[in-house]
């Protein structure tokens, strides 16, 4: 016996209902949506073992822990502790040191750098490379140091990252966000007359910008205080023709110091 309907026409007709505005199929006989079908034996043990997880932990917001972890700290000392205590920067677990800072705390100038290189990490201090070796040349140029007891030329150094990153490779936006509530916490805990901000990662995380050459030598504001961008002395070891722009913006420096002095 023949069907009633072929291939073609049994087509059109289905195209016909959808162009009326039919969404789906009903089948001849009712179907009971309360009468759901046995479980396979495998299904019914993969239920069982997802019964069995235990509950998932809720999510934890970085930065919200690190702002209350930096916030709770009375003192220097204290922030150190909070910073070697927190767990959600996987950097601290490959990294030899925590970097803390360098440098007289009564200093009017405070400098932030970006991380921790391979001599730093060994040694555990900041700027302790040939980049150090040529920023404590550019200070000493404006009669400034870091080993200085006297506040009126005393230098504070610290970084953005107190960690250092695998290979030295620029730390990630959210590696930053992370650790820019003890940044600022550390600013605070010093209360500096001027920051000074060197290089693109101490600007990003700072001033939420970046393009230091750009930056540099323009004058801005962070946490409420008068701020410089400048090179990374690594940077000018890499190319020495922007040695002039860094000369001028120590001028720079010196000027506000005088000025404010």
């Amino acid at each position: 016996m023949e069907s009633a309907l072929d291939y073609y026409s049994a087509r059109a007709l289905l195209e016909w209902q959808i162009e009326l505005g039919a969404t789906e199929a009903i089948l001849d006989a009712p179907v009971n949506r309360y009468e759901a079908p046995a479980q396979s034996p495998a299904r019914a043990a993969a239920s069982q073992a997802a019964q069995a997880l235990p509950e998932a932990k809720p999510t934890v917001d970085p930065v919200k822990e690190a702002m209350a972890l930096a916030k709770s700290t009375q003192d220097l000392a204290g922030l150190k502790a909070a910073m070697a205590s927190f767990e959600h920067c996987d950097l601290r677990r490959g990294a030899r040191s925590l970097v803390f800072s360098d440098g007289n705390p009564a200093a009017r100038v405070m400098i932030i750098g970006e991380a921790p290189g391979r001599d730093e990490d060994r040694i555990g201090k900041p700027f302790v490379g040939r980049a150090g070796q040529l920023l404590d040349r550019m200070l000493a140029a404006i009669d400034l140091s870091r080993e200085a007891e006297s506040a009126d030329i005393a230098t504070y150094i610290t970084n953005v990252l107190p960690w250092r990153p695998p290979q030295n490779r620029d730390p990630k936006p959210d590696e930053i966000a992370m650790l820019m509530p003890f940044v600022q916490r550390h600013v605070e805990l010093v209360k500096p007359e001027v920051l000074v901000l060197m290089g693109n990662i101490a600007c990003q995380g700072v001033l939420g910008k970046r393009g230091i050459t750009r930056l540099r030598g323009e004058w801005s504001e962070a946490f409420g205080l008068p701020t410089l961008p400048m090179f990374h002395p690594a940077y000018l070891l890499r190319s020495p023709h922007a040695k002039r722009d860094a000369w001028a913006d120590l001028l720079e420096l010196k000027a506000r110091l005088l000025s404010k002095g």
